[in-house]
């Protein structure tokens, strides 16, 4: 699989990099956090990353005032497995460069999306990297093994906290799996295991053997 980077122009219908933003507190936060023996982990909000400087600045200029949350996921990944989207966008920033697996809401039909139309993306440590809501995306991917992936997640408050509990009025409503957010799950997966919304059809993309 092609890694284009963040850089490109082809990462224009994702996203874009923001500026003008000092990450050098929050990168040395985000590398006190231990990695998890295996796999991948994700907190919403951690105190420590909160605690930094940057946490109000982007409150301030990149969600324009509103009540945001800074949190981390970490672990090492190669894997899609799933894609999920909030309704407004998500600034990741990591502590090493990092890969996103990306596709866009539109190419969503009838509950499915094909995973021949993801597209991945390298960001560079450091950078903020915004991702639009229309953006699908879900655990990044490392560049090196031994290093993993430590990458700070900044949403509005209370996104990925307990589902609500309302009645569905429609299809989408049953992809909720958690507070602002709707996911669609590869049947490979172990979310899809665990009853998530089995909406990816054909390979689930593993860029191991492109790094």
């Amino acid at each position: 699989m092609h890694i284009y980077s963040v850089a490109d122009p082809e990462f224009r219908p994702y996203g874009r990099v923001l500026e003008g933003y000092d990450t050098a507190g929050l990168l040395a936060a985000m590398e006190e956090i231990p990695l998890p023996e295996e796999g991948t982990a994700y907190q919403a909000g951690i105190g420590s990353l909160e605690a930094c400087e940057i946490f109000s600045e982007l409150q301030l200029r990149a969600y324009g005032g509103m009540p945001i949350e800074l949190g981390m996921c970490w672990g090492r990944n190669t894997k899609l497995n799933c894609l999920e989207y909030h309704r407004d966008s998500e600034i990741n920033i990591g502590w090493k460069d990092f890969i996103l697996l990306l596709a866009r809401q539109q190419d969503i039909e009838d509950g499915q999306l094909d995973t021949a139309k993801v597209m991945a993306f390298r960001a560079p440590a450091g950078v903020p990297v915004e991702v639009y809501a229309t953006t699908l995306h879900y655990a990044p991917c490392h560049v090196s093994f031994e290093e993993g992936f430590r990458v700070a997640v900044a949403l509005p408050r209370g996104t990925n906290l307990e589902k609500p509990d309302f009645a569905p009025g429609c299809e989408e409503d049953t992809w909720m799996t958690a507070r602002n957010k709707w996911l669609l799950a590869h049947p490979d997966s172990q979310e899809a295991k665990d009853g998530s919304h089995i909406g990816l059809t054909g390979v689930n993309i593993d860029i191991k053997e492109d790094l």
